[in-house]
């Protein structure tokens, strides 16, 4: 079961020129920035409540994240949702029919585990499943 909206997962070009956008859009400043190698994406975090908005900025041009500005621009590229043991969500994701990207959790940004649901079983959305470690 998910617990909350961890965060949402917005593509952009330039994390320095979009994290002081949205720093002054939403009055509140970037936690911090990590790069996910896996991935293939410098990210920075900006906490609002409970819910972090996540901007992912692709380091090269295979990253997934600049095939997604290729192809739609800039914008929301995903919503997580926080949730207690990602394997048994897996499963029941599985069970449920839905299109799982990973066989297994990987590390994510964040400390996270994390795993991906196909935007196909989700009405055109990525969805993150996170656990954090």
């Amino acid at each position: 079961m998910f617990k909350n909206i961890d965060h949402i997962g917005i593509a952009v070009r330039d994390l320095d020129r979009s994290r002081d956008l949205f720093e002054r859009l939403t009055g509140h400043r970037a936690e911090h920035t990590e790069t996910v190698e896996s991935e293939g994406v410098l990210t920075s975090f900006i906490r609002i409540g409970a819910t972090k908005l996540e901007l992912l900025q692709p380091m090269n041009e295979s990253s997934p994240i600049q095939k997604f500005i290729d192809k739609r621009g800039e914008g929301i590229q995903q919503m997580a949702f926080e949730v207690e043991d990602i394997e048994a969500e897996m499963k029941r994701l599985e069970s449920e029919g839905f299109i799982l990207l990973n066989d297994k959790p990987k590390r994510g940004a964040g400390n996270t585990l994390v795993c991906f649901v196909h935007p196909k079983s989700a009405n055109g959305i990525l969805v993150e499943l996170c656990q954090k470690l």
